[in-house]
């Protein structure tokens, strides 16, 4: 399980971040907008379950854990739940507030909310700067929440150094950023060596949303960004994890990156019917959430083709959706008009003659999209004829 062997552990902690509880995606259609934030909830038992396996002996949630700072009950009701549920070890769990889901005097982190009274004793929010808690072998955690929804202050400042004497594992947890870019204006900057200035064995830290050390070249004493269990967005890099963290007896951790996600993001362009067949057959689309843009030009037969193949990839009203979560952008899809009248020679020919003329209106790009779609139709009309 680790270099130093199980019997060397002194400590194992979970750590995870990012949760967005509540979190909408607008950009996509209803059904899998509502997927993909349910999925926020969902992805907790996974992380609870994998707390279990590996029986750690506390789990640390470094802030944004829901999407704002009064959520509404649908969210932090069945999340209490799911912390209930999964309590039986009795292991303690802190909830730290982030930068979105500050504790602020009508939050959900607020004293006197009732999220916070259906949280059992062991589950405990970091709700004041010196928050200070003993672990397991006398390891000791602390953690400073985010008050506001914007800060300057980097809040490991808050973090007692460690003095002359101590060999404790002592581990922070903040939420923040970490780049240190001239004239980057950062949200609770984090200086990048904390977790040595502090003489830290750990810093876990969110806000980012991909699996990450800090800076990405340093592992011992390591800085951990887990990222967000679940993606909230194409362009993210590496989602989806949790950090299963292992301490020897010479305070040395070792980190593991252990995957939580159901869905897995993908974008992909289209530019060949042969690249859609494939697409298709593939076995993994289901948990998927894929951004597909077609962009390709067919004649009639294969553009018919292709609209069957996408009505399989989205669903229809009587049938499933082979992709689990589907972005469409089948603009590009075009069809060849130089050659589709040779696919209409049984149509009468008052139709025939309407192929012709629509043609000529599909060279005006303003009219191209509805002359295409009336050519595919009686495409299909003559196709219809032959047939019977």
């Amino acid at each position: 399980m680790t270099a130093a062997g199980e019997d060397d552990i002194m400590l194992k902690l979970l750590h995870t971040a990012d949760w967005h509880l509540g979190r909408l995606f607008r950009s996509f259609p209803e059904e899998g907008a509502l997927k993909l934030s349910r999925a926020r909830l969902e992805v907790l038992d996974r992380i609870l379950l994998t707390a279990d396996r590996y029986a750690v002996d506390a789990v640390l949630c470094a802030g944004d854990l829901f999407d704002e700072p009064n959520p509404s009950k649908v969210w932090w009701e069945p999340a209490a739940a799911k912390l209930r549920k999964h309590s039986s070890s009795k292991r303690p769990i802190f909830l730290l507030p982030g930068n979105h889901d500050p504790l602020i005097a009508d939050s959900v982190w607020a004293e006197g909310h009732k999220f916070r009274s259906l949280l059992p004793e062991w589950i405990h929010v970091v709700d004041r700067d010196n928050f200070e808690y003993i672990l397991a072998n006398g390891a000791v955690l602390y953690a400073v929440p985010c008050m506001s929804r914007a800060g300057q202050r980097d809040p490991t400042d808050f973090i007692p150094s460690r003095a002359a004497g101590d060999d404790r594992i002592r581990i922070g947890m903040v939420h923040g950023s970490t780049f240190d870019a001239k004239d980057w204006q950062t949200n609770f900057p984090i200086n990048s060596d904390a977790v040595l200035n502090r003489g830290l064995d750990y810093l876990a830290i969110g806000d980012t949303h991909g699996f990450r050390f800090v800076p990405t070249h340093r592992e011992h004493p390591p800085t951990i960004y887990p990222g967000a269990p679940e993606a909230t967005a194409f362009d993210e890099k590496d989602p989806g994890n949790v950090a299963v963290v292992f301490f020897n007896r010479q305070r040395v951790a070792t980190v593991r990156q252990e995957r939580v996600a159901r869905w897995t993001w993908e974008e992909r362009k289209i530019t060949t019917l042969d690249d859609l067949r494939d697409l298709v057959r593939r076995p993994d689309l289901d948990d998927r959430v894929l951004r597909l843009r077609i962009n390709m030009q067919v004649a009639a037969p294969e553009y018919d083709e292709a609209e069957l193949l996408l009505d399989e990839l989205q669903g229809t009203a009587a049938r499933h959706a082979r992709v689990g979560v589907l972005d469409l952008d089948r603009q590009g899809l075009e069809l060849e008009t130089a050659t589709v009248d040779q696919y209409c020679v049984d149509l009468p020919d008052v139709l025939r003659s309407a192929v012709t003329r629509l043609k000529s209106v599909a060279e005006d790009p303003a009219q191209r999209l509805v002359a295409e779609r009336a050519l595919f139709h009686l495409y299909r009309s003559s196709k219809r004829r032959k047939a019977s």
